[in-house]
């Protein structure tokens, strides 16, 4: 409705006289029915929930009022924002007062809010805070539950929309970081299918199994930009919220930005505040893992030398404390020397007491036995006596090899040092010859290795086609070719000649002979 017009108005708006009414300008009926608008609803109070609130460079405050089944715009001029009983933010239910207007330039309406006051929670935050409170209570937000993120993944797989700057950002962090295996489960991030769509593809990447064509991935994210709570409730649905709690690969929510949550956040098992920030908390830096092992190695290096230094140092000092060969052997030696002088005095005694208990025995027999036992004697003392007159020769050859053992001593040290010499010198010739045979030494001076795609070594130009790929592999890089012509002969290099051997030359018939 227009409202009562005037008779002014009444007047201008008469048929005229070919029976037609007289037409309006866009701008006159657009601004008749602001005026219309303007004096109906001069004075309103409305009870609704804020959403879509943003604060302009200006400093006006642009927000949407809702409930259930209608919106709408409403706006709050910069001098009045800082009166407000309460500042408008996300979500909140609020009773507002003000008037309905609209906007000329684009046909629409809206509510300028002259005071704003607290009503409560919104309808939309008490249902989450319903469900948060329920899942709670079953044990899904527990930190025991969650599982810890692997350190070095080689395949992650990236719920998102495939058309967003999410999935770039994603991407492009990996390369830089850890380039590994990606798989991307293309997904609608908002409206009703999102979560139902979400969830069977956390579902269908718990599905795959180990070791099968699809590899399985280490890690998941789901991500997605910025939005209003409305644009992001989907991440808000119970079915979701549960599918990623019951996830057996470890997952991480990156949904909206640092500001936003939703219910995944909650049953994740990490929550990062951007999806860029998500993909660094999946993946490590590939250079920081290699100064990483460089520094390992080199602390290993040096512990391994100290702990060869230190036994060294012990085997030295141990050394010192043993007594020299000859130093333990001259006591031996000392009573070897004492027994082989007590030797002849000890075989004559015992010869004697030998004699004397034969004498014994046959003083019993008579005469004509006497005769055997006598010659059995002197047979056994002429044996005696030969065997003693050897050990006597053979007493002093052993005292001078005891007195040889401290030479022997000096020979033994020079015959190991000069062993243990010719053993580095064959080391060290096995080396020099190892550092030739290094197939790393013709590239570093400016050769390079040509294989096929499949890793075998090309040895003749001749077995090559054309078109063929082939990978050249220089000292520092891996470059890739294609041979693009026939192969062409090239003639082999000529060897110059030896010289002949110079002939002796006949000695000058000028000099004399002398004979």
């Amino acid at each position: 409705m227009l409202g009562p017009m005037t008779d002014a108005e009444l007047d201008t708006a008469a048929p005229a006289e070919d029976g037609n009414a007289k037409p309006y300008s866009v701008s006159e009926l657009a601004f008749a029915l602001k005026r219309t608008l303007e004096d109906a609803y001069g004075f309103v109070r409305v009870r609704a929930e804020l959403s879509k609130v943003t604060r302009h460079a200006s400093g006006h405050v642009y927000l949407t009022l809702k409930d259930e089944r209608a919106s709408i715009d409403g706006v709050v001029w910069k001098g009045l924002v800082r009166g407000l009983q309460c500042q408008p933010e996300q979500g909140l239910e609020v009773i507002v007062t003000g008037k309905i207007t609209t906007y000329p330039a684009s046909s629409k309406y809206q509510i300028v809010i002259e005071t704003m006051e607290p009503a409560g929670v919104g309808a939309l935050l008490a249902q989450l805070e319903r469900l948060k409170a329920k899942l709670h209570a079953e044990g899904l937000f527990d930190s025991a539950r969650k599982r810890r993120l692997p350190t070095m993944p080689a395949v992650i797989g990236v719920i998102t929309s495939p058309t967003g700057a999410v999935i770039r950002d994603i991407l492009h962090r990996i390369r830089d970081r850890w380039p590994c295996h990606v798989i991307v489960w293309p997904v609608v991030v908002q409206g009703d299918a999102a979560a139902q769509q979400v969830r069977a593809a956390i579902e269908g990447f718990n599905a795959i199994a180990p070791g099968g064509k699809l590899p399985r991935p280490d890690i998941l994210i789901v991500a997605r930009g910025g939005g209003s709570v409305e644009d992001l409730w989907a991440f808000n649905d119970e079915a979701l919220a549960r599918a990623a709690a019951a996830s057996a690969i470890p997952l991480i929510s990156a949904v909206g930005h640092e500001t936003d949550t939703t219910l995944i956040d909650f049953v994740s098992d990490r929550r990062a505040p951007t999806p860029t920030a998500a993909a660094e908390m999946a993946t490590p830096v590939l250079g920081e893992l290699r100064a990483l092992v460089a520094d390992y190695q080199r602390r290993m290096l040096n512990c391994t030398t100290r702990l060869l230094e230190d036994r060294r140092n012990r085997l030295s000092a141990a050394a010192r404390g043993l007594p020299r060969p000859a130093d333990v052997l001259a006591l031996a030696a000392q009573r070897f020397d004492l027994a082989a002088g007590r030797l002849g005095a000890a075989l004559e005694k015992n010869t004697s007491a030998h004699e004397r208990q034969l004498v014994r025995t046959t003083a019993r027999f008579g005469p004509t036995l006497l005769e055997r036992p006598r010659q059995l004697k002197a047979e056994r003392l002429q044996s005696l006596t030969i065997r003693f007159a050897a050990a006597a020769r053979r007493a002093p050859e052993r005292i001078a090899q005891h007195a040889r053992l401290p030479t022997l001593d000096e020979r033994l040290k020079s015959a190991f040092e000069r062993r243990l010499s010719k053993a580095a010198d064959r080391l060290s010739q096995l080396d020099k010859l190892r550092l030739s045979l290094d197939p790393q030494r013709p590239l570093n001076l400016g050769f390079a290795l040509v294989s096929r795609p499949d890793g075998s070594i090309v040895r003749s130009g001749a077995a090559l086609v054309s078109g063929e790929p082939v990978t050249l592999r220089f000292a520092d890089a891996e470059r890739g070719a294609v041979i693009d012509d026939a192969p062409t002969a090239i003639a082999p290099v000529p060897t110059a000649a030896k010289p002949a051997p110079a002939k002796p030359r006949a000695p000058s018939s000028q000099q004399g002979d002398l004979f």
